[in-house]
């Protein structure tokens, strides 16, 4: 395991351990985070912890059109119950993130110096959010990296029944629409899986990102 000082390096993916910890340590600087995940690496850590940046094998992925959508979603998309938005309140969505409870987690991974550099990363247009109102409120949403071509999700939150399944949908729709090729969903969760999300070995991931950014 590799300990980041002040130097812009990360090192291979390859030398992550088991559990997909590369390195330890760094910064959240938008010019490190870019390079992180131009190089297929993301920060997760809580806020006691210090900075640690991850490289899994394998990666959870999901190609645009490989997307589930179940005939009870499409029910639900069809009564145009919620409104979609993209990038109109990225604060109040990674906000949101940073508020709900997730099981089997202490904390929250998305510290304030997280949502700070995101933030900053959203003011260069990098960082991206998808918006699902409800009666003029937002009531879910995500957020994540647009790296061109590949889009790297980063977290999601819902405050109804189906809000950010909602935002998933629209995002992936978008992607389709704009020709992406891999929504980066990086770590395995029931919920990305019954949407058609699936883990591919990590050399394959790498490759991917090496010839799509």
């Amino acid at each position: 395991m590799y300990y980041l000082l002040k130097d812009l390096f990360f090192p291979p993916v390859t030398e992550a351990d088991e559990s997909g910890i590369l390195a330890i340590g760094g910064d959240l600087t938008s010019e490190r985070l870019k390079l992180a995940y131009r190089s297929g690496i993301f920060p997760w850590f809580e806020d006691d912890e210090p900075i640690m940046w991850w490289a899994p094998d394998p990666r959870m992925v999901l190609f645009p059109n490989e997307l589930i959508v179940s005939k009870s979603m499409r029910n639900i998309l069809n009564r145009n119950t919620f409104r979609v938005t993209f990038n109109q309140n990225f604060r109040e969505v990674i906000a949101n993130c940073k508020q709900i409870t997730r099981d089997g987690q202490r904390g929250t991974w998305i510290t304030n110096d997280m949502v700070e550099a995101y933030c900053r990363l959203h003011e260069e247009g990098i960082a991206q959010s998808v918006e699902v109102w409800q009666d003029d409120k937002i009531v879910g949403g995500l957020y994540g990296i647009d790296m061109g071509h590949v889009f790297c999700g980063e977290s999601m939150f819902s405050k109804v029944s189906n809000a950010s399944k909602v935002a998933f949908i629209a995002l992936v729709d978008h992607l389709k629409k704009n020709k992406y090729q891999l929504l980066d969903c990086q770590v395995y969760n029931d919920h990305l899986a019954s949407l058609g999300a699936r883990e591919i070995d990590r050399t394959d991931f790498m490759a991917l990102l090496k010839k799509i950014v």
